[in-house]
This record gives structure tokens, C-alpha cells and sequence, in this order.
């Protein structure tokens, strides 16, 4: 058994204070970098959108933070401007100890669609190439921490599980925004897909 840590979006724009904050999205630090030792690999991704993304409620006429449209891929969230590439926003929260990581990986650069997943963008089939770059280092195991526990992290861990790892949620660890339930939806949804929740 490899076990790798997958540390999702713990970025400034996701902590108090922030273009999209989780809340209580810092207090998740310190804990995080308690265990990071503890794993063969850690791994980091990180929201980096171009300005005028188009999950960005400022890039549609009438469109509002938090309303629901339909894309070529499904239903999308309309989002505050945030994780802006080079932003400070974007930046890693200065707590994280970031020194530990092997590989960072970025999301949601493609202008045309957002991207939860640390796997796939949101159509689920464009993949990020998290997946080949752990099969390489043969790492079967994975324990996700992050932000937020009903988006990214949610995402994240039913995709993992979907390709055959193993997957914990370390609940303690990660935040939530829980729009309109999102969070008990994920909570069941990825226990369905059989991640366990810790």
C-alpha cells in the first residue's frame, strides 16, 4: 500500500478574508501540516483561473455569485471572481507548509470550463493527469483534506474512488460552503461512491 495526501485548494481566496471564503477555511492548517510527514507522497492542487473564467458570475450579463446556469457540460455554479492566476487570492494560505509537496497540480485554467476535481474538469472526461502521475509513483491509497468538503474535496474523492483507490475524507480537515444543502448531498454521495469519512 502507497498512501498519498491530497491537499485540495487551501488558498487564500477559500480562507476568511477572501474572494470565496469557506468559513473557518484557515483553521484547517495547522492540522494539515501535522500530518503531512505521515505519507509516501503529498500532493497539492490549486484552483488557478484566468481572469473572465467563464464559472465567473462577472462573465455572464445578469448573472449573480451563487445562481446555477446550464453549460455544454451540465449545470455549473456561478462563482465570485476568485483564484485569479498570479492573484494573491490564487496564492497558497502562507501557513501551508507547501516545501513538503511532490507534485502541485492546477485546475480550472481552461477558460471554457471550471474544474472541482483534482482528477477531471467538470465535463469528467478531460483529465488533469493527477491520475497517470500516481499510477506511475504506484500509489493506491488516498487520504483528502482540503477545501471545500462539498465541492472540490467531493469531487476529488468520487473520482478517486471511480478509478480504484482507496479513499478516506479526513472530515476534520477540510470545510464546507454548503449552499443549499451541498453538504449533506456530498457527505452522501461520496459514501455511496465508498469513500470512507473519518
Amino acid at each position: 500500500m502507497t498512501h498519498a495526501l491530497i491537499v485540495i485548494d487551501v488558498q487564500n481566496d477559500f480562507c476568511p478574508g477572501g474572494a470565496l471564503a469557506v468559513p473557518e477555511g484557515d483553521s484547517i492548517v495547522p492540522g494539515i501540516n501535522a500530518i503531512m510527514d505521515g505519507f509516501d507522497a503529498v500532493v497539492l492542487t490549486q484552483d488557478w483561473h484566468p481572469a473572465g473564467h467563464s464559472s465567473f458570475a462577472s462573465s455572464h450579463t445578469g448573472g449573480a455569485p451563487f445562481d446555477t446556469i446550464n453549460m455544454a457540460y451540465g449545470p455549473q455554479v456561478l462563482w465570485p471572481d476568485h483564484c485569479v492566476q498570479g492573484s494573491p487570492g490564487a496564492a497558497f494560505h502562507p501557513a501551508l507548509n507547501t516545501d513538503r509537496a511532490d507534485l502541485i497540480i492546477r485546475k480550472g485554467f481552461n477558460p471554457a470550463i471550471d474544474s472541482y476535481s483534482a482528477f477531471f474538469e467538470n465535463d469528467h472526461q478531460t483529465p488533469t493527469g493527477l491520475h497517470g502521475y500516481l499510477k506511475t509513483r504506484a500509489i493506491d491509497t488516498l487520504t483528502m483534506v482540503g477545501l471545500a468538503t462539498d465541492f472540490c474535496v467531493n469531487f476529488s474523492a468520487v473520482d478517486a474512488a471511480r478509478l480504484g483507490y482507496a479513499v478516506r475524507v479526513e472530515s476534520t480537515l477540510c470545510r464546507a460552503i454548503d449552499l443549499d444543502g451541498s453538504l449533506e448531498a456530498a457527505l452522501q454521495g461520496m459514501a455511496q461512491a465508498g469513500v470512507t469519512l473519518a
